[in-house]
């Protein structure tokens, strides 16, 4: 009768385990594996380091949010669920990449995927001057970063 009392029914619990492994790593809520490479970083403008604020409305319709930067001609067009201009700018003239002023995400259209600004090293300049234009700040390096950037700055020894 003991063991009856907190159940409400005979058959016992058991633990559930997802069969599908994109679940396990998230991909079933919404997350998504940013892509390390991409092939297409030839067609980046050779100025990244000069580009408009996040404030800056669409070039065609001025909504003033949901924005993304082309990274080729540095144009700032609207959203797919604004007005779809970005992607109308990538139909028009095939400039695949850009980075969104909402996230700061990069999007390669012809990858279909998002790239990883942090790792790939032709946008990490982009996403940074992008970071500061928006919090006034540089952005928070990762652990693995910080940690190479104090053994190459010759950090403190344990042994002095």
């Amino acid at each position: 009768m003991a063991n009856q009392a907190g159940a409400s029914s005979s058959t016992p619990l058991e633990p559930v385990f997802e069969d599908d492994e994109n679940d396990m790593y998230g991909a079933g809520s919404g997350w998504v594996e940013a892509r390390t490479s991409c092939d297409h970083l030839a067609s980046l403008s050779s100025d990244l380091a000069h580009i408009p604020t996040p404030d800056t409305p669409c070039n065609r319709c001025q909504h003033p949010s949901e924005n993304w930067l082309c990274l080729s001609c540095k144009d700032v067009l609207c959203s797919r669920f604004v007005n779809k201009h970005m992607l109308q700018h990538f139909h028009q003239t095939s400039h695949c990449l850009a980075l969104s002023y909402s996230d700061l995400s990069v999007w390669c259209f012809v990858c279909d995927s998002y790239l990883d600004a942090r790792v790939i090293m032709q946008l990490k300049p982009v996403s940074e001057t992008a970071y500061i234009l928006k919090f006034g700040e540089a952005p928070p390096c990762r652990s693995v970063e910080c940690s190479k950037g104090n053994q190459a700055d010759g950090g403190a020894s344990s042994d002095s």
